[in-house]
């Protein structure tokens, strides 16, 4: 029993199920598209599928990146200590995890349209191939929130059984959100990524991180904006981009001075920053 009981708690660790701030990061924007595409009334069955999709994918997500990492965590002073990295669960015991957390999502992914079905398996490579893409490019950051944010298209898909103009401008926008904040927590191991030869876009950008990140914020809350304004959302919308808006400035401040800790924290409040824009969303139907 208590060796079951052990496994079961690494398998919990590994699936970074104790850390749900990602779990979070990656809900905001689903629930984002799940309230424009149900015009503020999404389905329930909709709502938890896409709901518990998003947790169950998430964890499948850090499965395969400790997985595809085995050899460079050990290196790594934030993750060294991870189920794999640290010799507390097998290579070969992820894939079966992994392959578990996969199946359950795609057996809820069945409960919905044929169309949301087959954009599942676009989801799942993106998902899957994400964490190979650090040995191969600098842009690993960019291909995570084509991967992660994809659950924006399969929304409205689900919802609406068709994804409208306004559906993949807001994929981008979260496309480049999720460049933004895993910029600023690939800042974090800057100097382990460099040492082992992992690339990141905190090591393209270099000293011009700041200006990058900052004005690619500017384009994602544009593009908020434009939503909103071809939605003809109410007031309380902006009210939550104007909230957004003051938490990137925070950001910016944060990442100023390259402190690790505090880039960090800037990658945390982006979990605000995503319920801001949903409140505003949720507000301004109610309105």
């Amino acid at each position: 029993m208590e060796i079951l009981k052990d496994r079961l708690h690494q398998y919990w660790l590994l699936a970074r199920f104790d850390k749900p701030i990602g779990i979070f990061i990656l809900l905001w924007p689903t629930l984002w598209a799940l309230w424009i595409a149900g015009d503020g009334k999404p389905d329930l069955l909709v709502l938890v599928v896409f709901t518990l999709g998003v947790v169950l994918m998430r964890a499948a997500g850090c499965v395969i990146n400790d997985y595809a990492d085995k050899d460079f965590d050990p290196h790594v002073d934030r993750c060294k200590q991870r189920p794999i990295a640290a010799g507390k669960v097998s290579p070969k015991e992820a894939l079966i995890v992994f392959a578990v957390l996969c199946l359950t999502a795609f057996g809820l992914v069945l409960l919905m349209n044929w169309y949301t079905i087959g954009l599942s398996f676009i989801g799942a490579f993106l998902a899957a191939s994400y964490p190979f893409m650090k040995r191969y490019t600098h842009l690993p950051q960019a291909y995570l929130g084509a991967a992660f944010g994809f659950a924006v298209p399969m929304a409205f898909a689900a919802q609406t059984n068709d994804i409208p103009l306004h559906g993949w401008v807001l994929y981008l926008a979260v496309l480049l959100w999720a460049l933004v904040y895993d910029t600023m927590y690939a800042m974090v191991d800057i100097d382990d990524d460099l040492k082992i030869g992992v690339k990141s876009t905190a090591i393209l950008f270099g000293k011009r991180v700041r200006e990058i990140t900052g004005g690619l914020q500017i384009v994602i809350l544009s593009l908020l904006v434009w939503i909103g304004s071809e939605q003809m959302l109410a007031w309380p919308y902006y009210g939550g981009l104007a909230v957004a808006t003051g938490l990137a400035i925070y950001q910016q401040k944060l990442i100023f001075y390259f402190h690790k800790p505090d880039c960090f924290k800037a990658f945390l409040n982006n979990n605000w920053f995503g319920l801001a824009v949903f409140a505003g969303l949720v507000l301004a139907y109610l309105v």
